[in-house]
């Protein structure tokens, strides 16, 4: 099976004594650096109440970063529906869209992406509404259905995608017929059923004539596997953290190798680490050939969450060299 195309997922990591503002400058230099060695597409993910994470506003970050950058495909992955009016969402898009045509896509998550008092504080609606939701945000786009008129919005349709981490995600975009993209860096035990569901629910449509998969993994590359266990640390820590209810900007490598895990972190920290690609170039890309063959994916995204940005630049560029050398081709 030939090496498919590789894409980016970033958060606008904050890290330890850094700032939002230096975060979102960071993901804007990734974004060009993307550009540069050939990656197909950069996402950036809603979160919100998250002190390392500072892309919350995707699609104001979306603006500035087609702005920075002239090729590269840009998107949300995802925008969380249930947070926001359809309307709203086909409004913001379609300027995206108009503006940059041909190089916005529009992800959808019915996961809150926050905490429950944060989702309150949203003013989250009901996430059992979510197909109906996207069924309305869609029609803003397509002029279907009777519903008022979205100006930016209709006439100009992003890339749609469904995001997914269990069977429901996968089971709905088959049958609207939107490609799927599965976050399996942070649900992996739903990989299997939920791209079999999918593929077996598949509708063809307007938007997608045939099943379409994209695979998001965690990715971390150094000249060394010994370098790359040391800087995938701090992500290890963070989420430690984050699971347990104490979320905060991510560590240094320094402070994590200090950290004194408990039996049951260490077990956690173990099991995270067990589905993501950490090592050197050699390593890593055998780790994305395996996942492309296992899943079948048309498209594999990589998420490389490390202290320094240089090292999280490096780590993309490594990929992409050792990548683009498997496909017979320059960069990613």
């Amino acid at each position: 099976m030939p090496p498919v195309p590789l894409s980016v997922l970033d958060l606008a990591t904050v890290a330890e004594g850094s700032s939002a503002s230096q975060a979102l400058w960071e993901t804007t230099e990734l974004a060009r650096a993307a550009e540069a060695l050939g990656y197909h597409r950069l996402w950036v993910a809603e979160h919100h109440g998250m002190p390392s994470v500072a892309s919350s506003a995707p699609a104001v970050l979306l603006a500035h970063l087609a702005a920075s950058t002239t090729t590269l495909r840009l998107g949300s992955g995802g925008v969380m529906l249930p947070n926001h009016a359809p309307l709203v969402v086909a409004e913001q898009f379609g300027t995206l869209e108009a503006l940059y045509p041909g190089r916005i896509d529009l992800g959808l998550g019915r996961a809150p992406g926050t905490d429950p008092r944060t989702a309150a504080a949203l003013r989250r609606n009901d996430p059992e509404q979510f197909p109906d939701d996207v069924v309305e945000l869609v029609g803003y786009f397509t002029g279907a259905g009777d519903q008022p008129l979205a100006v930016p919005g209709q006439g100009n349709l992003p890339e749609l995608w469904m995001l997914g981490s269990s069977v429901f995600g996968a089971h709905l975009a088959g049958l609207l017929g939107l490609p799927y993209a599965f976050a399996y860096h942070f649900s992996p035990q739903y990989l299997e059923p939920a791209l079999a569901r999918y593929r077996a629910a598949f509708r063809p449509s307007p938007m997608c004539a045939e099943p379409r998969v994209l695979v998001a993994v965690s990715v971390l590359c150094a000249p060394s596997p010994e370098e790359a266990a040391w800087l995938s640390g701090p992500s290890a820590l963070a989420t430690v953290w984050l699971r347990t209810g104490r979320p905060a900007p991510l560590p240094s490598p320094e402070q994590a190798a200090r950290y004194d895990y408990s039996p049951s972190e260490r077990a956690l920290v173990d099991s995270v680490r067990a589905t993501q690609l950490i090592g050197d170039p050699a390593m890593v890309v055998e780790g994305l050939a395996a996942l492309q063959a296992r899943t079948g994916a048309d498209e594999l995204m990589v998420t490389t969450r490390v202290f320094d940005a240089e090292d999280r630049v490096r780590s993309f560029e490594l990929v992409a060299e050792a990548w683009g050398a498997l496909r017979g081709t320059d960069p990613a």
